[in-house]
């Protein structure tokens, strides 16, 4: 059976109240409409159809790497109607299974239920129970429990709207059976619109029974239609990923107090303190302890490593056992060798430190290679920009740079040497040789300090 998704992403959602299509607004760092994206290829469908009408291209745009088919609704007359559009697409698929862009948490085991409970009819349809229904399309059934239709919020009378059941707009069903019901809908109702879930009134007439499914959560079928409900939703996302998190073994100081905007993989024993941010894939080692306020983009960390309160690891490496911060900030391309201390306001960029080494206090370290064992003082910083082009900063193993030290690159400082505090280094330092610029001391006798008039 070859199963094809649309996916209904053409809506203004005018409650957003924002210039941006409301299926690209974030859950969890990435677009509403990649959850939906990625749920649909979790299912192995043959292809994937996007409707998209509101922003225009900027929703097709935000996926290049997406293989699906980005149609156009450049009128927006009705579910029903968006669904017409990308049916020429769906010419050669068995069944149709008809998601949408704005119900991120739909989860891909619940769809292959629905899929396998509509196996024996042409529709399959997946509702829930709701203890306050308003707003939702009610499933209206016979006697014998069996799906007559569905009627909108709207349309529907007072016994109708007692109905606690209600339809979730997720529908699977034959290709065929679903093209000639969609050109059988009218628009006889108070919006004048084509409702797709007229399709069911219609397969009814036709004698299809119709199977209906529910889910595991109402959080997998709840739609977002302004920022209070995507709100709600972020925390029902981050907190199953926190309870993943614990069930597999890491201990979380707060676990409402937590965001994973991408991936995380935590080894066993790690303590994650609160108010962490860790975005893209981060992996962190085992026994780690991540200290409050700190943010994790594209990182891995190795065994022990200790992250101090406020640190900023963003595209770097860092080795088991290295402590880095509180304070710190590791910029993309770093590499921090084992055992290695990089302290309080320290910045580091594109650079290799090798194992042990400390660069421990108030300084910048660009462009660089830092052997094994070197004592980076207090204040040092690498010059290595000079206006146009980037240079780089060469120290040798066990070398001792003294504070408030400028080192402009290009320039190589020699294994075990030693550069004293205050200097300006712009040749190269010999190896197990002090080398220091500075200027004589000189102390001006009879000199008084001014004073006011």
């Amino acid at each position: 059976m070859k199963l094809g998704v649309v996916i209904l992403a053409a809506g203004k959602g005018t409650r957003m109240r924002s210039a941006l299509p409301k299926v690209l607004h974030p859950l969890a760092g990435r677009p509403l409409l990649g959850h939906v994206l990625d749920a649909a290829a979790a299912l192995g469908a043959a292809k994937i159809s996007v409707v998209y009408g509101h922003g225009g291209a900027q929703v097709p745009n935000a996926f290049p790497q997406v293989k699906a088919d980005w149609v156009e609704q450049s009128e927006r007359l009705g579910t029903g109607h968006a669904v017409q559009q990308a049916m020429p697409a769906m010419a050669s698929m068995d069944r149709v299974l008809i998601l949408y862009g704005d119900v991120p948490l739909i989860e891909p085991e619940t769809l292959n239920r629905l899929v396998d409970d509509t196996a024996e009819t042409h529709l399959g349809l997946l509702t829930m129970a709701l203890d306050d229904p308003t707003g939702y399309g009610r499933i209206v059934r016979d006697k014998s429990n069996r799906v007559l239709r569905i009627v909108e919020q709207k349309d529907a009378s007072s016994a109708e709207r007692a109905i606690t059941e209600v339809n979730t707009g997720i529908i699977v069903a034959d290709r065929a059976c679903l093209g000639d019901w969609l050109g059988r809908i009218g628009n006889d109702n108070v919006q004048r619109e084509y409702y797709l879930t007229d399709v069911i009134g219609l397969a009814v007439a036709d004698g299809v029974a119709v199977a209906t499914t529910a889910p595991e959560t109402l959080e997998e079928v709840a739609g977002i239609n302004d920022r209070a409900q995507l709100a709600q939703l972020e925390r029902h996302y981050q907190r199953g990923l926190a309870e993943k998190l614990m069930l597999d073994g890491t201990t979380l100081a707060d676990p409402t107090r937590l965001d994973v905007r991408g991936s995380l993989i935590c080894d066993q024993d790690v303590f994650l303190d609160v108010n962490l941010i860790c975005e893209g894939r981060v992996r962190i080692g085992a026994n780690c302890r991540i200290g409050p306020n700190c943010y994790l983009k594209d990182c891995t960390l190795g065994v022990g490593v200790e992250v101090m309160a406020n640190s900023i690891i963003d595209g770097a490496t860092v080795a088991s056992g290295a402590r880095i911060g509180p304070f710190a900030r590791l910029r993309p391309a770093s590499e921090i060798g084992e055992d290695c201390h990089i302290g309080n306001f320290v910045e580091v960029k594109k650079s290799r430190i090798a194992a042990g080494s400390k660069v421990n206090h108030l300084s910048y370290i660009g462009d660089a290679e830092i052997g094994a064992g070197v004592n980076v003082g207090a204040g040092t910083i690498t010059c290595n920009y000079d206006g146009a082009n980037k240079h780089l900063t060469r120290i040798g193993d066990g070398a001792f740079i003294g504070s408030n030290t400028a080192l402009v690159a290009p320039v190589t400082v020699g294994a075990g040497a030693t550069i004293g505090a205050g200097s300006v280094i712009n040749r190269e330092a010999p190896a197990e040789r002090l080398t220091l610029t500075r200027a004589q001391q000189t102390t001006i006798e009879g000199w008084q300090r001014p004073t006011k008039r």
